[in-house]
């Protein structure tokens, strides 16, 4: 009788337990999946050549943003919004592959201020590499390994 007894209190316990930790388990599991992952950004990229249509390739991706009552002076067009500024920024990298840093977003007021970025070409080589491109006149000669 005894032996039944406790039988019966540890399928209770199981059950009150055992069940329930499972159920809670499963339930935490299920809003883990159901939150979206976070992409992490693309790494800045090192060389960038603006394409030659950049303004207006600018011009439209801000016409789209603001509508048709873009002033003629589009250039002058403020990024207080942050989230104008976002989409625009965003469309802009995806499309030309060179991403604003973190340390120069807070300087992209205006559609100038943008323009003036991407207008900016970005070199991949260090001083060493054009130093080593560049001819050099007879009299200098610099050693590379040492």
């Amino acid at each position: 009788m005894a032996g039944a007894l406790l039988r019966r209190v540890a399928a209770v316990r199981g059950a009150l337990w055992g069940g329930r930790r499972n159920q809670e388990a499963e339930v935490e599991t299920e809003v883990k999946n159901a939150e979206p992952a976070l992409a992490c950004p693309p790494p800045r990229s090192r060389r960038y050549v603006p394409p030659k249509n950049l303004s207006h390739l600018l011009k439209a991706h801000v016409q789209a943003l603001v509508g048709p009552a873009l002033a003629a002076d589009w250039q002058q067009t403020p990024l207080r919004e942050l989230g104008l500024r976002y989409h625009l920024l965003a469309q802009l990298a995806a499309e030309l592959g060179h991403t604003v840093p973190n340390s120069q977003l807070h300087q992209m007021r205006t559609a100038q201020d943008v323009l003036d970025f991407y207008s900016t070409p970005v070199k991949d080589a260090s001083k060493f590499d054009e130093l080593c491109a560049a001819k050099l006149p007879p009299n200098l000669k610099i050693t590379w390994e040492y």
